[in-house]
């Protein structure tokens, strides 16, 4: 039997005590990722509140990856997913280049950690999609032109075989967040040669199986990335606070 929804009382956040019994509700019933909810009339019925009230809570259970609303099917239950918490954490950390250094050194140590797991878990046709970017880095480097793309598509290729979607998502979170930093505050022109070489000497050391060589190339990758954001936040205003879209000061 469906356990039925309670009618609430009206607090003054109304819509929040909606988006409480909704989840109450998926918690009650075992919703599984794809069931289905009431429609939002049923809902604001059991519930007691206007239709204008449970949508309002819908949007936001919608934005938090909870439910999602089919066009002309209904309101489901969706498979869970870090990507709305993370892309949130990404937007945060824009006002802050100290918790992007913090996000920095997360990172190092994930990759650092798991480049051993990583290499054992690395089938032939990785290694040489690796090598495929390393050398589309090289062709742009040549050109002097920078390669974001492909640094962000290196990095997952490398760490894909291990089959952590949360990670290549923790990942992309530094990648997003450092790529839209470097639009408002400035941190120096990356060269794209030395870029290119932190890159060759990572696969280098994969392919040579060389796990100790690649760790510590990861290693030397970070700590030039974790200079310039040093350098960046030097820039700043001591007493700035807010994101960094203001112009820096020059050290």
């Amino acid at each position: 039997m469906t356990a039925a929804l309670k009618p609430l009382a009206r607090p003054a956040s109304l819509h929040r005590s909606v988006q409480d019994a909704i989840r109450a509700f998926i918690l009650d019933n075992t919703l599984r990722a794809g069931d289905a909810l009431p429609p939002e009339t049923d809902l604001a019925r059991q519930l007691g509140v206007s239709r204008n009230s449970v949508r309002e809570a819908v949007k936001a259970m919608e934005s938090l990856g909870i439910l999602e609303t089919r066009r002309g099917s209904g309101l489901y239950v969706r498979a869970f997913s870090f990507a709305p918490l993370l892309e949130n954490l990404s937007y945060g950390l824009l006002f802050d280049l100290r918790e992007l250094a913090e996000l920095l050194d997360i990172r190092r140590v994930l990759e650092t950690g798991l480049i051993a797991a990583a290499m054992a878990a690395m089938p032939p046709a990785a290694l040489a999609a690796l090598g495929r970017v390393v050398a589309e880095m090289g062709a742009r480097a040549d050109q002097g032109e920078n390669f974001p793309d492909e640094d962000r598509r290196f990095h997952q290729v490398l760490f894909e075989p291990l089959g952590n979607r949360t990670l290549l998502t923790l990942l992309d979170v530094f990648w997003l967040t450092y790529r839209e930093a470097t639009r408002h505050v400035d941190m120096g022109n990356p060269d794209p040669v030395l870029t290119y070489r932190d890159h060759a000497a990572i696969h280098a050391a994969v392919a040579a199986a060389d796990v100790e060589g690649a760790r510590a190339a990861l290693d030397q990758h970070y700590a030039w990335i974790a200079r310039r954001l040093e350098l960046a936040q030097a820039q700043l205003r001591p007493d700035e606070e807010g994101p960094p879209g203001a112009a820096p000061v020059a050290g």
